[in-house]
């Protein structure tokens, strides 16, 4: 492991984290972007820890160098203020492959959950093949036979996307493929630590034309707009299609849970709604998904060659709950190419 960190007392704080965990060991630090380049291509690290606001090369240009030269799987490691916060999101953007919050030290009352998904996350991490990002397809022309004739009889009235690690930048990238027009409301649930999903909502209202905003309970779901859920929240719709953000306890250990969100979408919409599973590890969504499409939704999954982790779209596959297993830019062309099918008008 690479340790990338402007703060001698963080190097030392991040390197006894991950070296506790007989499996790691860390094997260079550095001490600004440019020398986590160089190390970097010196070293060969399986995976890069790296701060965001460093002096000089910051962590953004020093994840796009890395990227660009020799790719390596990139752990964020961020505050939750701007603007490190959007410099994050960028990073996100330009090939690292998650986000977290920087630990605090061992007298905080969070110190041991922050340390376990710091060596939980590396340790996944150094597993994951990386992802050549690919330019935005229109959303003009859909793939032939990307929607099931059989399954397109109801016009779309939402569509709900889950996702994990990798998440922000596929959702993006679906999002800034959807047109300027596009008026069916999207809701959005990803796995993010608490104090990111502000600066999530600002990234994502940056990258597409779409109007993006935290979830509001009692909010009626109508309309283009993009609805992220809230972290350490809920999200859900009611009968009368209205929101829901609820606190409540995790969801089988997620939270917010993406099968909360798509079994209130299948209760609400039932043919009318789309839902998509993106990349992430775990299982969360593959249930939720199944209830869709057994309520005659269409439910799509993220392809293994565009997931940063194939583990979510995977148990969704493997669950039977998927109508389409796409590539990530295929995406917005087949909820085009739903919205605007047979029925498509009340």
């Amino acid at each position: 492991m690479l340790v990338a960190d402007d703060s001698a007392a963080a190097r030392a704080l991040i390197r006894g984290i991950l070296e506790a965990d007989p499996g790691l060991e860390v094997v260079g630090q550095a001490t600004d972007g440019l020398e986590a380049v160089a190390l970097a291509g010196r070293l060969e690290p399986d995976v890069i820890t790296m701060d965001v606001e460093m002096p000089g090369v910051d962590g953004l240009e020093a994840t796009r160098q890395i990227m660009a030269t020799v790719p390596r799987p990139i752990v964020l490691v961020s505050a939750v203020f701007a603007p490190d916060l959007d410099n994050s999101f960028r990073a996100l953007e330009a090939g690292a492959v998650t986000l977290l919050e920087k630990p605090n030290g061992p007298g905080s009352p969070a110190f041991a959950r922050e340390a376990a998904e710091l060596v939980a996350t590396v340790k996944l991490m150094a597993g994951v093949k990386l992802v050549r990002r690919s330019a935005p397809r229109s959303a003009a022309s859909p793939p032939a036979g990307i929607v099931p004739a059989d399954r397109r009889t109801d016009p779309l009235r939402v569509v709900a996307i889950a996702a994990s690690t990798g998440g922000p930048p596929a959702i993006a990238h679906i999002l800034r493929a959807l047109p300027a027009d596009w008026s069916v409301p999207v809701l959005v649930v990803q796995h993010i630590g608490a104090g990111f999903d502000v600066g999530l909502v600002r990234y994502l209202d940056d990258a597409c034309l779409l109007p993006v905003s935290l979830a509001r309970p009692g909010r009626e779901v109508s309309g283009g707009g993009v609805h992220i859920c809230p972290a350490e929240q809920h999200l859900g719709v009611t009968a009368d299609r209205r929101l829901t953000v609820t606190p409540g306890e995790p969801i089988e250990g997620y939270r917010p849970s993406a099968n909360q969100l798509f079994r209130s979408v299948a209760a609400a919409y039932g043919p009318r709604a789309a839902g998509v599973v993106l990349t992430g590890m775990g299982r969360d969504g593959a249930d939720g998904l199944f209830a869709l499409r057994q309520a005659g939704g269409f439910a799509i999954a993220q392809d293994q060659a565009t997931s940063t982790v194939y583990g979510m779209p995977r148990q969704a596959l493997l669950r039977g709950a998927t109508d389409e297993v796409l590539p990530v830019e295929d995406i917005a062309a087949a909820l085009v190419a739903r919205a605007a099918g047979p029925g498509a008008t009340e």
